[in-house]
């Protein structure tokens, strides 16, 4: 299973949602969809603006689990 710890990297750098939603320039919703790990896709145009404003990795958000 693949899971987003996109919420886990916005509190390390206490930044919230609306905030990263006006640095990388995606709405709320979508952010809230892949905060919420409801999200079906993800572009790697998007991830590499969210991995910028929040100054980390690939790996830092989107983890594997075995289910």
């Amino acid at each position: 299973m693949i899971v987003i710890n996109l919420d886990v990297m916005m509190a390390k750098r206490k930044m919230s949602l609306n905030e990263l939603s006006d640095k990388v320039g995606i709405t709320l919703a979508n952010l809230s969809i892949l905060k919420n790990n409801r999200a079906k896709a993800i572009r790697f145009s998007t991830l590499d603006a969210i991995c910028k404003a929040l100054d980390c990795k690939v790996e830092d958000i989107i983890e594997y689990r075995e289910d």
